[in-house]
């Protein structure tokens, strides 16, 4: 009687999760919100104020945590600075020929700087700036210029350095240089697929994209290399330094951040007011990160004591369903929350209920964390949320109505499915690096 009080309990506090984040309660409020509630039902208040003054310390004071600040204050810096601000430009005298020239040039230099931020949002803010005005002055879709940006923001969340994949990392307890080395291959997978679906559609629709002609010599294009050579320096240094061993993840995010402030330094575009940017999106990013963290721990707590998380996993891990089948449910559950929750969100929310079934399946858990990450990805640019096609939004105001840019991000959807589906049947291609 009292364990199907617990489980009543657990489930009802699903229910009661889940409104409050229909209702637009910061996810890691409700989080907690509901996790302090459940637990003080099921085991007292006296028990839970322990449990509450012991788990948000245990859970920040973690080490590696300290990677997520240091890699975001490097993207951010780099971004304030103008550090990144020769990639798009280095892409479009290079590819500006192709059919659909400067839409592909947005792809490659969102995958460039993808590797010195580790945030989608970011990303697509950064490039969205300078990349959709020049398409849209040269007359490309509307649909195509925007949802090209949301699309192609997405692969900030796989392209080391990915905070999804060190919040990952952390939870399951899994090496986070293995999951970046995991990611590289889909996430360069992606952008080679976004790539080729622009020039085809583009090819066969000339109108989509008019050709661009302007004459660009040899020398233009090699100083547009040397124009990226502080994003190339942090790339070589503090991935060259990870993959090979000479320092850790964690260490990695401190190099970084370093290496940013140097190369801002000796390019003179360090001011006060780029530090002051720089540092308070840094701040308020990894406030928001460690709130939702902490949210799911306790959650993570309620669910294992109402019993909940094993109902679920005994549910989804049933003997009738094939490993396949159950990758397939997961699939699911995880596209389905990408429409409607913030992707670390998805994460925190669902890593402990999906823990257990991964574990009794002997699934391979960076050839998950890799995947997963590739799922929420696709959360950024799908409806009603689809964060980044609300970041372009905001970037081109009145100029192209919301329906276009979902519009425009589907057939980057499709591209998705289709890397998804070739990294579910070929695991290799995720574990091929890593060695797994």
């Amino acid at each position: 009687m009292i364990d199907l009080a617990k489980e009543t309990v657990g489930f009802l506090g699903i229910g009661v999760l889940l409104l409050m984040i229909f209702l637009r309660v910061p996810i890691g409020v409700a989080l907690a919100t509901v996790s302090i509630g459940g637990l003080s039902i099921i085991i007292g208040e006296r028990a839970t104020i322990g449990i509450i003054s012991q788990i948000p310390y245990d859970f920040t004071a973690h080490w590696t945590l300290s990677s997520i600040p240091m890699f975001l204050f490097m993207g951010y810096l780099c971004y304030h600075a103008g550090l990144t601000t020769g990639l798009f430009r280095l892409a479009r005298l290079w590819l500006s020929w192709m059919p659909g020239g400067l839409s592909v040039a947005s792809i490659q230099g969102s995958a460039l700087f993808a590797a010195v931020t580790g945030s989608s949002l970011a990303c697509t803010a950064a490039m969205g700036r300078i990349a959709v005005p020049e398409m849209l002055k040269a007359g490309y879709d509307k649909g195509l210029a925007t949802g090209t940006i949301a699309a192609a923001g997405t692969i900030g969340s796989m392209i080391p350095p990915s905070i999804l994949l060190i919040i990952y990392g952390i939870f399951v307890e899994e090496s986070i240089a293995k999951l970046f080395m995991g990611a590289l291959i889909p996430g360069i997978m992606t952008a080679v697929f976004y790539s080729l679906m622009v020039v085809v559609r583009c090819w066969i629709s000339p109108s989509l994209a008019p050709p661009i002609r302007e004459d660009v010599s040899m020398r233009d294009r090699i100083y547009a290399v040397k124009d990226t050579w502080p994003v190339m320096l942090l790339v070589v240094g503090v991935f060259g330094g990870l993959f090979s061993g000479i320092f850790t993840p964690t260490e990695a995010g401190a190099v970084g951040a370093a290496l940013a402030f140097l190369i801002g330094l000796a390019k003179r575009a360090l001011s006060w007011p780029v530090l002051r940017d720089a540092i308070g999106e840094t701040l308020r990013t990894t406030a928001s990160i460690f709130l939702i963290a902490i949210g799911a721990q306790l959650l993570t707590r309620f669910f294992g004591l109402s019993g909940t998380t094993q109902i679920i996993a005994d549910f989804i891990s049933s003997p009738e369903y094939s490993q396949l089948q159950v990758i397939l449910i997961i699939s699911v559950i995880l596209i389905l929350l990408g429409m409607l929750l913030d992707p670390i969100g998805i994460m925190l929310l669902t890593i402990p209920i999906l823990l257990p079934v991964l574990e009794a399946r002997d699934i391979n858990m960076i050839w998950f964390g890799v995947l997963m990450a590739k799922f929420l990805e696709i959360g950024f640019i799908t409806p009603p949320v689809g964060l980044n096609v609300f970041v372009v939004k905001g970037i081109v105001g009145d100029q192209v109505p919301i329906h276009s840019i979902f519009k425009g991000v589907a057939w980057f959807v499709v591209m998705d499915f289709i890397v998804i589906a070739a990294l579910i049947a070929f695991p290799a291609i995720i574990l091929w690096l890593p060695g797994g």
